[in-house]
């Protein structure tokens, strides 16, 4: 199986519609959304059925038992968060402030604040002719990169025998994209001609050559500052990383989006220019 990820230094450059574009184009049976703080994969790519799902345990967080609570108030007095409040007259835990620390498990007089595993997120699987794998997390929660590696596990255990597995991953450089990379054959970088684009590009090139992975860049929305555009390409020239091509800012792209449809089955610029840079990065990956 080949693996590629496409990535982006921040949100809104047009990963998640290249991507989809890519799976249309490649017909590929394996597929998986690993931006697991705001997933949307699934709304280009349409699935059907139900999923298979699995709760995704993380960190213990604190909870009061109320029978056994004194109403000392000691547990949140200590907490550094501020977790810890009265409601309807007794003392319980804000699941979205609790760090998991566990200073008021050790400081409760009366043993009643207890540490339990927390329900994190929820993994899901489609099986409807393809495998798409696919997860979201709960807001607060800061285990995404241990999510993220489990979307590619049951990704890979439920499609084997795929050729191609295209995977849409997180923007910017943290905890789920490093989960993101570890294992792909191919990161394809899609940036947008800004100046935090240039900025965001180098650090996510940085981020990609310490797990020695290849990777290789591509352009959104070139026309919409051409000076800027011809700058990235002589970025990429100079460091010899591959250029793969350039996509025109197309108005049919936001309608396509709208309607939950990939821009791989309209007729428009933006999708010619994404099946040749299809074409290019599947001759970088075989």
């Amino acid at each position: 199986m080949k693996k590629l990820l496409i990535l982006s230094g921040k949100g809104g450059t047009g990963k998640t519609t290249l991507t989809a574009a890519f799976i249309r184009f490649s017909g590929a049976a394996a597929i998986a959304d690993c931006d697991v703080d705001a997933p949307n994969l699934h709304l280009v790519a349409r699935q059907e059925g139900r999923p298979e799902r699995a709760a995704f345990i993380g960190s213990d967080k604190a909870r009061i038992e109320p029978l056994r609570c004194t109403g000392c108030g000691l547990c949140a007095s200590l907490c550094r968060f501020g977790a810890i409040a009265r409601e309807n007259g007794v003392w319980a835990v804000n699941e979205y402030a609790c760090e998991g620390c566990g200073v008021c498990a050790r400081v409760c007089p009366a043993g009643a604040a207890l540490m339990e595993k927390d329900e994190a997120g929820e993994r899901l699987l489609y099986r409807n002719g393809r495998v798409f794998s696919t997860a979201a997390l709960k807001m607060g929660r800061g285990t995404s990169g241990k999510l993220v590696a489990e979307v590619k596990k049951a990704l890979y255990a439920a499609a084997p025998e795929a050729a191609l597995a295209i995977i849409d991953g997180s923007p910017g450089i943290g905890c789920p994209v490093i989960a993101s990379v570890s294992g792909v054959d191919l990161v394809l970088i899609v940036a947008e001609p800004s100046v935090s684009g240039l900025s965001d590009l180098a650090r996510l090139l940085e981020t990609v050559a310490g797990f020695h992975t290849r990777a290789a860049v591509c352009l959104n929305k070139w026309d919409t500052n051409p000076e800027k555009s011809a700058e990235l390409e002589r970025f990429c020239r100079e460091r010899a990383v591959p250029f793969l091509g350039k996509i025109p800012y197309d108005r049919n792209a936001s309608a396509a989006v709208n309607q939950g449809m990939s821009l791989a089955d309209i007729d428009c610029p933006a999708r010619d220019a994404l099946r040749a840079l299809y074409e290019e990065t599947m001759k970088i990956l075989n």
